[in-house]
């Protein structure tokens, strides 16, 4: 099978979620933002086949909703991070050694410092809690992994005598850049992209659990384990539920990036076969 079956499987669970999350924009079981006191904490049954929470509220709903928050904010904060590290990237290492080098890697130190949480911390300060400031603070934190992803790739090629021969041709850094050292690296960074965002997820969930993400009504799994940490004995489900969508995605996506970095890089192919 090509690209081997952990990539398969990671696809296949990460299109689960995917899917959840597109068909949750045109159609959910039951209305996410509306209270139902009378029906809290009611079993799976056909009307709710994975129960309602302590507002009456439909899980499966939630679960689907709640996937679109968590996929929208990993996904625009990945975007971010390769947006602008990439460049800084590219720019790093075609002038190494130089300034412009030395300033693009300690402003990454300088990021890597703070973690996404002390950074959303340090945003919602100022502009308050919200899914928006989520998405800054790891798309921030985002940027200094691709910059140095991109940087170490592309010094490797710098070397190389095509790379030589280009330069002897009259190609500039800039056009040699982005015609023969970008699309030599785009395996690693669409591995790392694929790793990214699963730490994305993650770091969604943990910033809504502790309050700094997606605000309610808007349904977030992290929310969910937030709002289920006191019932975590009397209805476990409430906290198991979201958290195995939490582990599914993550484990899809880390074994896609698996699977992909199987099928792109040559040198693991020849290793491996």
């Amino acid at each position: 099978m090509k690209g081997g079956p952990q990539l398969w499987i990671g696809a296949g669970l990460t299109a689960v979620f995917v899917v959840a999350a597109l068909v949750s924009f045109v159609w959910v079981p039951h209305d996410v933002t509306a209270l139902a006191i009378a029906e809290k904490l009611k079993p799976a049954s056909a009307t709710y086949p994975l129960g309602t929470d302590h507002f009456g509220r439909d899980i499966l709903s939630m679960l689907m909703v709640g996937a679109r928050t968590s996929i929208a904010v990993a996904l625009v904060a990945v975007g971010i991070g390769m947006g602008a590290g990439v460049p800084l990237g590219l720019l790093a290492a075609a002038n190494r050694g130089s300034l412009i080098d030395e300033l693009v890697m300690r402003g990454n130190d300088l990021i890597f410092a703070f973690p996404s949480l002390v950074i959303a911390i340090l945003i919602t300060a100022v502009f308050g809690p919200s899914a928006l400031n989520a998405i800054l603070a790891i798309g921030i934190f985002n940027v200094p992994v691709f910059a140095r992803v991109t940087r170490g790739g592309a010094l490797s090629l710098w070397t190389l005598d095509w790379i030589l021969a280009a330069r002897v041709a009259g190609k500039g850094r800039v056009r040699i850049s982005l015609e023969h050292i970008l699309p030599n690296i785009l395996n690693l960074l669409i591995v790392q992209g694929t790793i990214q965002f699963s730490l994305g997820i993650l770091a969604e969930a943990a910033l809504s659990y502790v309050g700094l993400g997606a605000q309610p009504p808007t349904p977030s799994w992290g929310r969910m384990l937030a709002d289920a940490q006191t019932m975590i004995y009397t209805n476990p489900s409430l906290a198991i539920l979201p958290g195995l969508a939490i582990v599914g995605m993550v484990l899809g996506l880390n074994l896609m990036g698996d699977g992909l970095r199987d099928l792109l890089d040559p040198r693991v192919r020849r290793a491996r076969g």
